[in-house]
């Protein structure tokens, strides 16, 4: 239990931004589930656009310190690879 106010402070601080994070982290799951379900259906428009509506998600993910930046280079070109081997297919 913590002892100074300082640390009552900092406990409060951390459950405010515990909050924050998981709802940010959540929001981008959701958006990378949409490009998902997009390419599983085959529908390469669909998907393309779910993955442009993603992209700021992710990125600001990255700029608020949710995910790693290298992360979300990864996740983009893997996605946006997928979505280019719709036409192939």
């Amino acid at each position: 239990m913590a002892n100074t106010a300082s640390a009552r402070k900092r406990i409060r601080q951390n459950e405010r931004r515990n909050a924050r994070n998981t709802a940010r982290l959540s929001r981008v799951r959701t958006f990378v589930k949409k490009v998902e379900i997009a390419i599983a259906t085959g529908k390469k428009d669909d998907a393309a656009v779910a993955l442009r509506a993603a992209q700021p998600e992710l990125q600001r993910a990255v700029g608020k310190g949710v995910l790693h930046a290298n992360t979300v280079a990864r996740r983009i070109s893997r996605l946006s690879a997928r979505i280019k081997s719709l036409a192939a297919a």
